[in-house]
C-alpha cells in the first residue's frame, strides 16, 4: 500500500477538545513519525504539528476527525516524494 508523508498542524482553542485529539492521535499512532506541540498562553491556543507517514485515507480520516472537534482548526500539507 502506497503512502504519503505529510504535516498535520492543529490549532486548539478550545481545552475540552485536548483529550479527544489525543486519544485520536493515540489511535493512529503507527502512523506518526512525531509530534510537538506548543501552548501559546499569551493567545489563550495549543499549536500541534504531527508528521506522518500514512496511506492517504487514513491521513484524510485523522484530519476530517480533529477538525471536527469543537474549536479546532486543522490544515495539512504533503510532501511530494
Amino acid at each position: 500500500m502506497d503512502t504519503r508523508v505529510a504535516v498535520i498542524s492543529i490549532i486548539v482553542e478550545d481545552d475540552s477538545s485536548t483529550a479527544q485529539i489525543n486519544e485520536l492521535l493515540s489511535g493512529f499512532s503507527d502512523y506518526v513519525i512525531g509530534r510537538m506541540g506548543v501552548p501559546y498562553k499569551e493567545r489563550n491556543v495549543r499549536l500541534i504539528s504531527v508528521a506522518v507517514d500514512a496511506p492517504q485515507d487514513k491521513i484524510a480520516a485523522l484530519s476530517g476527525k480533529i477538525g471536527s472537534l469543537s474549536g479546532v482548526s486543522v490544515k495539512t500539507a504533503y510532501a511530494s516524494i
